[in-house]
Order: structure tokens, then sequence, then C-alpha cells
């Protein structure tokens, strides 16, 4: 798609300093930009590209005063960070907006499609299946039998969703997913033999979800496993049977959740967080990269890192220490010696 710098100005309440009539297609950084391409300049340190970029415009600040000759044309915004950001949607809206639904594609005679939607090829709809309107399918997405999926959410290639899972609206499901798998639950036996106990219940996944690629949320073994609105979840997470994932909690990559842990909600857990099963978390807890969690944690807005976590500061003040442990135990070698010499 092509735009004239006046048609993006007349979109972002901007005043052109230039040709106005310079058409744009894609969107560049401004050390990278290249002609036909449309970038933006809010932080100062950039401020030098500005003035040998070959991008055919620039979204500026109002503010923006240049120091040496520029060709490029301007686009003067109020907030050039915001105004970008705005579009960067807007095309992100554009080039995922598919529609129809494509005749290698198996929907089954049962389900239920609203409106609107784009089913991709070799995408498969079991039985009972419901979709609500403007839902985007990409090819290879499989929906298992009875699953329930809510209006204006798209699940991308290869996402896998097994029987009973329900979707809420405006969700995100990144390629790789697995929602519904079943839960890690064996049963051991006294020849040490582990028999498998039948996960029956199901995955819930409210509003408002991201859920980044390849990250696995298991069924419950009896009721439901849910991730409530808000949440966002990173690629390569891996969350255990019966865990519930409280409202706008952010989840960071690679961390594991064990099975019936419930977190609460505005909780911020950063990557490789170990945290055991059967705890609860209190809301808005902060839990550094690379913590064990084995207990659990009571006090709201707790800040927790190491492993085992505990409290953050009084970490990083026992770091300091360890970091002058051979010190400490030289000193302690020194004295010990010099008591011994006094005796």
């Amino acid at each position: 798609m092509k735009f004239t710098v006046q048609q993006i100005a007349d979109t972002l309440n901007g005043v052109v300093e230039g040709n106005p009539e310079i058409t744009v297609s894609k969107l560049s950084k401004i050390e990278e930009g290249s002609d036909g391409s449309l970038t933006f300049l809010a932080n100062k340190l950039y401020t030098p590209y500005i003035y040998s970029t070959q991008a055919s415009a620039v979204i500026v600040n109002k503010d923006f005063v240049p120091e040496q000759p520029i060709t490029t044309t301007l686009i003067k915004v109020d907030d050039a960070y915001s105004a970008f950001a705005r579009l960067l949607n807007f095309y992100n809206e554009v080039k995922l907006n598919k529609t129809g639904v494509s005749q290698l594609a198996f929907i089954s005679p049962s389900a239920i499609i609203g409106e609107n939607n784009y089913i991709g090829e070799f995408a498969f709809i079991g039985e009972n299946v419901k979709l609500g309107k403007n839902v985007k399918i990409y090819p290879q997405v499989y929906l298992g039998d009875d699953t329930i999926i809510g209006d204006n959410s798209t699940l991308f290639a290869g996402v896998k969703i097994y029987s009973d899972t329900n979707i809420g609206n405006n969700c995100i499901i990144h390629s790789g997913v697995v929602l519904g798998a079943d839960g890690f639950g064996f049963a051991p036996q006294a020849d040490n033999i582990y028999n498998k106990v039948a996960q029956i219940g199901n995955v819930i996944i409210e509003d408002n979800v991201e859920i980044g690629a390849n990250t696995s949320i298991d069924r419950a073994t009896l009721g439901s496993t849910i991730i409530k609105k808000g949440v966002k979840l990173d690629n390569q997470i891996q969350i255990g049977h019966n865990v519930v994932i409280g409202e706008n909690t952010v989840v960071v990559s690679q961390t594991g959740i064990a099975g019936s842990t419930k977190i609460g909600k505005n909780c911020m857990i950063a990557g490789q967080v170990g945290i055991v099963g059967h705890i609860t978390i209190a809301d808005n807890v902060k839990i550094g990269a690379q913590s064990g969690i084995n207990s659990s944690i009571k006090k709201e807005g707790a800040a927790l890192l190491g492993s085992p976590a505990f409290n953050v500061s009084e970490y990083r003040k026992i770091s300091v220490h360890f970091r002058n442990l051979s010190k400490l135990v030289a000193r302690i070698e020194e004295l010990e010696k010099k008591l011994k010499e006094k005796e």
C-alpha cells in the first residue's frame, strides 16, 4: 500500500514541511531509511541520523528545529513516538486483515462459524466448535471438539487447541502454542510403575489475553486451568494443570508454573522463574529472573529474587557479601592465626 505524506499527516493531525505528495509504502528505523520509507525521530540520541537518512519522510516533534540542511520531508506532530506507534498498529491491522475460508480447510458440519472470519489452508475445525465474529484462524491450526473462541481473536499458524477449551474475545495466540494438553498427573504404584490419571478438565482463556509462541497450558485434572483477562504470556512458558493466573499479570519466557498454583493480579514474573505447585502468590508481586519460588507469597506488592527467592533488597545485600566472601574468609583465617599465636 502507498500513502502520500499529506494523507499520513492528516491522519496524525500533523503539519508537513517539504513535499506533501511524496508517497511512502513501508516503515523503517531512521538509520536504515530508504526511498519510499517512513520513519520517526523521538530520541535525541538519534538526531544525527535525520541529516543522513534516506527515508522519504520523518515524523518529528513540533519543537524540532534542524541545525543542518535536511533532504527528507518532515511530518511535525505533538508526540512523534506516539504518532509512529499509531502507524505501527494501523499497519499491523491492515497486514493481518484477512477474511474468507480456504477450500483446503476442514470444518465440521456441526461447527458454528461467525461473520467475517478468516480460516486458512489446512486448518481443522472439530465438532461443535463455536467461532465468534472477526476471528482469524491461520493455516494448520487445530481446533478440537467443543472449543469456543470469542470475537476478534487471532490464532496464528500451527496453534493446537485441544477439546473443550474456551478462548475469550480479543485474544492473540501465537504459533506453536498448545492449549489443553494433559496435565502431568500420574499415580505411583507399589511396583514403581506410574499409572496415568485422566485429565478431564479444560482450559479457560479470558478476554484480552496474549500468549507467545510455543507456550503450553495444560488442561485441569478436574475443573479448569484459568488465564484471566488481560494476562500477557511470553514465548516458551509452561503452565501446569489447575493453575490460575490473575488479571493483567505478565509472565516472561521460559518460566514454569507447576500445577494448582494460584497467582494474583497485576504480578510481574521475569524470565526463567520456577514456581512449585499448590501455592498462592498475592497481588502485585514482582519476581526477578531465574528465581525459584518454593512457598506461598502472602504479602501484596512483594519483590523477590534468588533461588530460593527472598526479599530483593536483602538479596542484593547478601550478593555484595558473597562477592567479598573470599576476602572475609581470609580475614577470619588471619584472625584465627593471631589468636592461636597469642595462646
